[in-house]
């Protein structure tokens, strides 16, 4: 993440993962992209390809909401990547503030002792978790960077065993939740920039927030988990959530979960 080019960065990557026949258009012989050309973006968008050029090389980077929108449609962006394609192109505004977190949500973690929950900001560092989430992963103790922890740690291989979709949900959800001009959140991405999938991964442009969905865990002493993830929003601090795992109750999940706390 290079902050100065974030708009022409997004929609070259966008651009070539297209191809001609997905959006109506005929392919003839060898291509020198693997997507769409520019010039074939421009006319599905309606834009000049100059003006496309300005566009991808940080010339102009205040597109109008019509010229976003007809983007989006012909890049075919779904709705968190067409958000995310706004965000690019919106004016710079003031980075969010670091904000701690309030003794109220730590005590609202600790009251649910038998559910692992923890607080994470939007460049998902862990600011606060109960002991339930710490008993399930070191990952999940205050201090700790989640992506870092993904891709760097040996151990998330082993807790985790669907891995490659856990990796490409969390570098897709970082894209969604931070700030894409913030230096700490580049920082970190250049960082893990040495490492072979995230970097192929970040390459991707994939935009998809943190949905409650279920997830997968190979405890070492509690064995397989299954346990539902749900995302709370805590409010007047739009870039914290609260990360909440439930297993079903009544199931082995849940029995087992009950004997690791």
């Amino acid at each position: 993440m290079t902050r100065d080019n974030l708009l022409g960065e997004f929609l070259q990557a966008r651009r070539a993962r297209v191809r001609p026949g997905e959006v109506g258009l005929a392919s003839y012989g060898r291509r020198r992209v693997p997507g769409l050309r520019r010039d074939e973006l421009a006319q599905l968008a309606g834009v000049s390809v100059q003006y496309l050029t300005r566009l991808e090389q940080g010339v102009d980077r205040r597109p109008s909401p019509q010229v976003l929108e007809a983007l989006a449609t012909a890049l075919d962006l779904d709705p968190d990547a067409a958000a995310h394609l706004r965000v690019l192109a919106a004016p710079p505004s003031e980075p969010h503030r670091a904000r701690e977190v309030s003794i109220e949500v730590q005590q609202l973690l600790d009251s649910w002792g038998s559910t692992p929950a923890y607080v994470r900001d939007g460049r998902f560092d862990v600011l606060m978790a109960n002991k339930a989430a710490m008993a399930l992963s070191p990952m999940y103790h205050p201090g700790r960077n989640l992506v870092r922890d993904v891709f760097l740690d040996p151990a998330a291989r082993s807790l985790f065993p669907d891995w490659s979709d856990i990796a490409e949900q969390t570098v897709a959800a970082l894209r969604a939740a931070a700030d894409p001009r913030d230096p700490r959140t580049a920082a970190l991405v250049a960082e893990l920039q040495s490492h072979e999938g995230f970097r192929r991964l970040w390459g991707r442009h994939d935009v998809r927030p943190s949905r409650n969905e279920i997830k997968r865990f190979d405890h070492p002493d509690a064995g397989r988990l299954t346990l539902r993830r749900q995302t709370l929003t805590i409010a007047g601090a739009e870039d914290q959530v609260i990360i909440v795992y439930q297993p079903e109750p009544g199931s082995s999940s849940a029995d087992a979960l009950a004997r690791l706390l």
